[in-house]
């Protein structure tokens, strides 16, 4: 953000509404996490903006502290939106570590509803040793990384070719197979989706 727009989100939030500070939810720009949920004042959110680090407005020790101060856990901000009503923040940012003060990613760890292609990378992950006569998935990597690229090249073929037939149905068949394989090769070579993700943000933010 230009420094005319932080100054206009700055005098646009209704702080009076409840008493100086207005809730702040914080969201993983990468994954749409929800990671937590804090307080800001008009100082905690212009120090947020020149530290370029998520920073609160702490209630119980009535002083600002930025996220990850003590633990080195910090929130790199990306973006600050304000909702409708002007009195809450929505903030994206790039975690550094956990979130939690209990280690983990999420403030509501336990109870995040994810998209389902997050989780179909938990089970790929989860069934990299497993034994090959256990699932497709297992048997894929135990064939190597020769086959697994094979798989999405063929898969890719495939789903080009009912894009070009106009095939709608075999096409959604066909791009759930080459999404699976692909994520099954990036399994494969120790990577995963938030690596692409981020490579495509980073593009997106240099071509503007």
């Amino acid at each position: 953000m230009t420094a005319e727009q932080q100054q206009t989100l700055l005098s646009g939030i209704d702080w009076q509404k409840q008493d100086g500070l207005v809730p702040v939810v914080v969201q993983n720009y990468y994954s749409a996490k929800v990671l937590m949920l804090g307080y800001m004042n008009p100082e905690a959110l212009q120090t947020t903006f020149d530290k370029q680090l998520v920073t609160f407005f702490s209630r119980s020790k009535q002083r600002l502290w930025t996220k990850g101060e003590s633990s080195g856990n910090h929130l790199q901000l990306v973006s600050v939106a304000m909702d409708c009503d002007k009195d809450s923040l929505l903030v994206q940012a790039v975690p550094v570590g956990p979130t939690c003060h209990n280690g983990t990613e999420s403030c509501w760890d336990g109870a995040e509803v994810h998209p389902f292609i997050h989780e179909l990378e938990s089970l790929i992950h989860g069934r990299k040793n497993a034994d090959p006569s256990s699932s497709y998935t297992a048997s894929l990597f135990a064939r190597g990384t020769k086959r697994i690229s094979q798989k999405v090249g063929e898969e890719g073929l495939e789903t080009a070719l009912a894009a070009a037939t106009h095939d709608k149905e075999e096409l959604v068949n066909e791009a759930s197979d080459l999404i699976y394989h692909l994520l099954v090769l990036l399994e494969d070579q120790e990577m995963d989706l938030a690596k692409i993700n981020a490579n495509l943000a980073k593009r997106h933010r240099n071509a503007k």
